[in-house]
């Protein structure tokens, strides 16, 4: 830096003084100091023409100024005779002027008066020197006598230092100057022509301001350029560059208007020549010729001296602007690879899970591409920087530390990266051989698990028990974890606590499966060593039988078969029982090994919540950072359209509350129950309130959805996902949340299957009840803001119990005559919510659109008071048809459910509601007990309900009955049996008395409902049928099951795809009867064998050598016993009681 300033001053130095020495030079030649007046100042008074330069010379090289006849001369004031004279004496050289002027004054036509005045004036005032002064006097006789006389008189009064000569003709003049120094006008040869001689003196004194000009504008210039301060900033080194090079051009076409200029005097001054070759010029037009040339090697001189200053400068001021191109990508590339830097080390180092690494290491090798880009871009600006230092930049003190930086700093980051992507491969190797290694571990306790114990009772199938075992250990291989000091040792580098406490627990986790194995193997060998008779084996009690998750419908379907051939060994239990009792230390050994199967179970399905717990919390993150973040990242936004933009909270929802409360509490504490599986409907129960974050979630998705489907082509949404590289879009991540709220309640169907009897088995049914709960919450609310057109308040009309479509007729009697509305045309099709308060009767509206857009929406028609209402429960024609009523019966809806199972469902939730009116009821009128509630008779074939009729008696056409009072805590009905048909022995009689009891079978609906978000239109907004909808417990417990030979009365073939199907007519035994609630049922029609919940047989079959006949109301597996006859109940609404 220091060296190219120094070099800058001494260029500009050498200009300067340059430029000084042609200014100087150019005074000289134009005699600027002597005479500072230009032809071009006093040319008026030149072209009067009574004095000129005509370029003669004397012998001794004088200069010969010539005074023509001008008989106006005595008119010309001082001032331009002094102005002409003065400007005349300053044209020739120094050197002429030096030796004197030759005056040649013609006054040959004046007269001696005109002479003497002449000589007087220019005695007087001549600025040069004299050296002869030759006057042409007058030729007139007597104008030449009295200048004889008369200048011999006043001869003195001229004063001249030099001779004052008299001539008569111009033959004298010519013996004192030569004929070719003199003008034709004096008898001369010489040419003169006085108007180019003005033009010349024009041009030549111009054209020498112009250089001069010239030379002190580059000076004026070029002190500039040196003086100028170099800029920091590109832009502005930019804008200097362009302007410094404007100026210089500017300049150089100055400089060649200049030497044009000079160019085109020189061709004209040597016109005559070019004209004709012999042409000699005079001493004037020879000096005129000397000055121009002298001018033009000034100005070329010039011109050199300012090239050779502007290519320094210029190549100074690309210097700079290389330095500021070169400062500004290394700031670039310095911030560049610092957060390149931070965020290699924000990069995890070792993953939670093997997904968890598998999707680090992704985003790290995508990173990569990045990280490479940013190390290239730096190489080759630190290539930049030593080219620089090599074209002898003026600041290679400043380039060669940022140079070296730039590479330090590269090394480090591409260090940086290759430990950090070998240290998460190295973490992924460990991840890898942990998960062969757990599942070498449950694919082993499934082998326990599910080898059959009846079997393993004799040599032959302990033999080949052990044999299996033995396979299943011999084929470990790689997949066995190795001892914990050799994973230590191997994997020191990637081991964090988390990652050990992983590592021990997979190895205690193998090391008690290996103790399983050693403890099986061990009661397998004394089971194959011992010698005893062929006898039948003992089956276990089928409780022992346990369900895993993992089973197969083969499995299961071979268990039954296993289950069934031991229960035909339990037939010869009575004539075994010594044997049996021999072998009581097997048995408590095989209840030991099943319970603990059950706990090995358990932990199963506590792996499963807690590792798809941690993986759903990723997916999370994974769509918050990827996707939430990058909606207010800066350099994204533009690749948004403008219906995205600011719709964070839409698209998302309340996703980061979601995460943050799995993240911080709900996984945290879920891992607090690892040991104790069993347990964890606690951890449910706590975090209840929590969970229903989800109805916020779910009820902002038809919006998120709506978002989505309008955006998701987005050149967005494609980056993101390309960055994740993942390969579902994210409306599949969008989906997870809803999609792990309906995981919850199969985890904990499967913990309760697995923990009956244990401690925390009630908390589990409580966690499930209420995760269903909120489930069906959703599901509910979903339809109730589909709702338009209901101008009162929805959270008035009590919690929502149920909702589904319904095909509905209407009837209304006016006077005494009924009218159908539409009764034999096409029924309404209405959406029904029953409220604790009312029912509403809505029209669902047609469904557009894809996924949550499809969701309908429900026209408000009308609503009916549950405090005024009644029910008939099996209208004629239909069994799928019930009647909702009001006002005794003037209004009349005639509802068809979907299915019969529905219906049922229906009925039975009408009634719990008018039921607990009814209690209600009667609990405020407890002040008047003598009071009899008595009830309306029904049709024939007919059951009504109501909360309360009395004094009131319902008809139908052609029968009519009276209602006997009773009490209400009463029962009273008779009955008489009567054949039915085929498969029902007995029937009771359509004849009935009227019962003041609403609920006459004690139905107190249903225990649990499992409910889905994603409703079918057969049951939208209706339970689904995963659990059924059971009876009252004191019904259950009235008819209880025995083993023995039943007939079943209706087809049964739904119950899911493990239980055994039966068809109306079917003769089946009952075998036995498993803890579970299940019994082992054989299809003695079929000669097939299965399970059956105890509550569907109940509705399926009745025993053959009984006369009563149980029939089904819920062929999905819920059941209600209908009496064993057609009973008229009605119950009157709170609206119809008379005080």
């Amino acid at each position: 830096m220091i060296l190219w300033m120094n070099t800058e001053e001494m260029a500009l130095g050498e200009l300067l003084e340059r430029l000084r020495t042609v200014t100087q030079s150019i005074d000289e030649i134009m005699e600027l100091d002597s005479s500072p007046l230009h032809a071009v100042d006093i040319t008026p008074d030149l072209k009067k023409q009574f004095a000129f330069l005509s370029g003669g010379r004397g012998d001794n090289g004088s200069p010969i100024i010539v005074f023509p006849e001008f008989p106006t001369f005595g008119e010309i004031t001082d001032r331009v005779f002094h102005n002409v004279l003065t400007y005349l004496t300053s044209v020739p050289s120094l050197s002429s002027t030096g030796v004197g002027f030759i005056l040649v004054i013609d006054r040959r036509q004046d007269r001696w008066a005109a002479v003497k005045g002449t000589l007087l004036r220019i005695a007087g005032s001549f600025p040069g020197n004299l050296q002869l002064v030759l006057v042409l006097r007058p030729t007139a006789l007597l104008q030449r006598t009295l200048s004889d006389i008369l200048f011999k008189f006043n001869k003195d009064e001229f004063k001249m230092k030099v001779p004052v000569i008299m001539l008569s003709s111009v033959t004298e003049l010519h013996s004192y100057i030569e004929r070719s120094q003199l003008t034709n006008e004096l008898g001369g040869t010489q040419e003169y022509c006085h108007e180019k001689w003005i033009s010349h003196r024009t041009a030549i004194e111009g054209f020498a301001l112009t250089v001069k000009k010239t030379a002190q504008t580059l000076q004026s210039f070029g002190t500039e350029l040196a003086e100028t301060e170099l800029p920091n900033e590109i832009q502005a080194t930019i804008v200097l560059l362009s302007t410094h090079t404007n100026k210089k051009d500017k300049m150089k076409e100055d400089l060649l208007v200049a030497l044009g200029q000079g160019r085109r005097l020189l061709e004209s001054i040597n016109e005559p020549v070019a004209r004709d070759p012999d042409h000699n010029m005079n001493q004037d037009e020879l000096e005129n010729l000397a000055t121009v040339q002298r001018l033009l090697s000034q100005l070329d001189e010039t011109e050199r001296a300012f090239d050779e200053f502007w290519v320094r400068h210029q190549t100074k001021l690309e210097q700079c602007l290389k330095l500021r191109h070169f400062e500004h990508n290394y700031k670039e590339l310095r911030a560049l690879l610092d957060q390149v830097s931070e965020k290699l080390a924000a990069f995890s180092e070792v993953g939670i899970s093997q997904a968890h690494d598998e999707h680090v290491v992704c985003e790290l090798t995508s990173y990569e591409e990045k990280v490479c880009e940013v190390l290239d871009r730096a190489t080759a600006l630190s290539r930049e920087g030593d080219k620089l230092i090599e074209n002898s930049h003026y600041a290679e003190d400043s380039i060669q530390p940022k140079c070296s930086e730039l590479r330090a700093i590269s090394e480090s980051v591409s260090s940086s990266l290759k430990a950090k992507k070998d240290h998460l491969l190295k973490a992924m190797e460990l991840h890898h051989c942990l998960q062969r290694a757990c599942k070498w571990v449950d694919d082993g306790i499934y082998l326990l698990a599910s080898q059959p114990v009846d079997k393993c009772q004799s040599h032959e199938g302990a033999e080949l028990a052990l044999q299996e075992l033995e396979r299943y250990l011999e084929n470990a291989g790689p997949n066995q974890l190795t001892d914990l000091e050799t994973v230590w040792k191997e994997y020191d580098a990637v081991l964090n606590q988390q990652f050990k406490d992983r590592v021990e627990r997979i190895s205690q986790k193998q090391a008690s499966m290996q103790e399983m194995f050693d403890k099986r193997r061990v009661s397998l060998k004394k089971l194959a060593a011992k010698q005893t008779r062929p006898v039948q084996p003992v089956a276990p009690r089928p409780e022992a039988f346990i369900k895993s998750p993992l089973s197969s419908p083969a499995h299961r379907a071979q268990q039954e078969k296993n289950s069934s051939e031991t229960d035909t060994g339990n037939n010869c239990e009575k004539g075994n029982g010594q044997l049996q009792n021999g072998d009581s230390n097997s048995r408590h050994a095989s209840l030991s090994e099943e319970e603990e199967n059950l706990a090995v179970l358990r932990k199963h399905v506590m792996n499963e919540l807690l590792e798809t717990e941690r993986a759903y919390v990723e997916e999370l993150l994974c769509v918050l950072q990827g996707y939430a973040s990058e909606m207010d990242n800066p350099a994204m936004i533009i690749l948004m359209p403008a219906p995205l933009q600011n719709k964070k909270e839409v698209l998302f929802g309340n996703m980061p509350e979601i995460y943050h409360f799995h993240k911080r509490t709900f996984l945290r504490e879920l891992e607090q129950y690892t040991d104790c599986p069993e347990l964890v409907g606690r951890c449910f129960i706590e975090r209840m309130t929590d969970l229903q974050i989800y109805e916020k979630y779910c009820h902002n998705k038809p919006r998120s959805e709506s978002l989505w489907r309008q955006c998701s082509d987005c050149a967005f949404f494609q980056e993101c996902q390309k960055k994740l590289e993942h390969k579902l879009g994210l409306d599949s991540y969008l989906l997870k949340p809803v999609q792990r709220i309906t995981k919850y309640q199969l985890l904990l169907k499967e913990m309760l299957k697995y923990s009956k009897g244990c401690e925390g088995t009630d908390d589990l049914q409580e966690a499930l009840t209420s995760i269903l709960g909120i489930l069906k919450a959703v599901n509910d609310s979903m339809h109730l803001i589909a709702i338009t057109g209901y101008e009162g308040n929805l959270s008035e009309l009590g919690k929502l119990l149920m909702q589904g479509s319904f095909s509905v007729w209407t009837e209304h009697k006016k006077g005494h005559a009924k009218v159908k509305d539409l009764a034999r045309f096409k029924p309404m099709q209405r959406h029904l919510f029953l409220h604790q308060k009312t029912l509403l009767f809505c029209k669902r509206r047609e469904e557009n659109g894809e996924g949550y857009e499809k969701a309908p929406s429900y026209s408000f028609k009308q609503s009916l008071n549950m405090s005024a209402v009644g029910i008939t429960e099996n209208a004629k024609g239909d069994n799928k048809k019930f009647e909702i009523w009001c006002n005794s019966r003037e209004e009349v809806y005639i509802v068809q459910a979907p299915t019969t199972e529905v219906k049922t469902t229906w009925v039975n939730e009408i009634r719990k509601v008018l039921t607990t009116q009814l209690e209600a009821c009667r609990a405020s009128q407890q002040k008047a007990p003598d009071q009899v509630v008595q009830t309306p008779p029904a049709s024939s074939g007919t059951i009504s309900h109501s909360p309360f009729k009395t004094g009131q008696r319902s008809f139908k056409k052609g029968e009519e009955k009276k209602a006997e009072p009773c009490s209400p805590d009463v029962n009273s009905s008779s009955s008489s049996p009567k054949p039915t048909g085929k498969g029902s022995p007995t029937s009771l009689d359509h004849k009935t008395k009227r019962q003041s009891d609403p609920t006459p079978f004690g139905f107190k609906g249903w225990n649990k409902a499992s409910l889905s978000l994603d409703a079918s239109e057969e049951n939208d907004g209706y339970s689904s049928t995963e659990e059924p909808l059971n009876s009252d417990h004191e019904d259950d417990s009235s008819k209880k099951l025995s083993a023995g030979k039943y007939t079943v009365m209706v087809d049964y073939e739904n119950g899911g795809a493990q239980e055994l199907p039966v068809k109306s007519g079917d003769m089946v035994e009952l075998v036995r009867e498993g803890d579970d609630g299940q019994w082992f049922v054989r299809n003695l029609s079929t000669s097939k064998e299965g399970w059956i919940a105890s509550a569907n047989l109940i509705t399926l079959i009745t025993k053959s050598k009984s006369c009563q006949s149980l029939t089904s109301s819920e062929g999905s597996g819920s059941g209600n016993i209908s009496a064993s006859s057609s009973c008229s109940e009605t119950y009157a609404s709170l609206s119809d009681i008379k005080p």
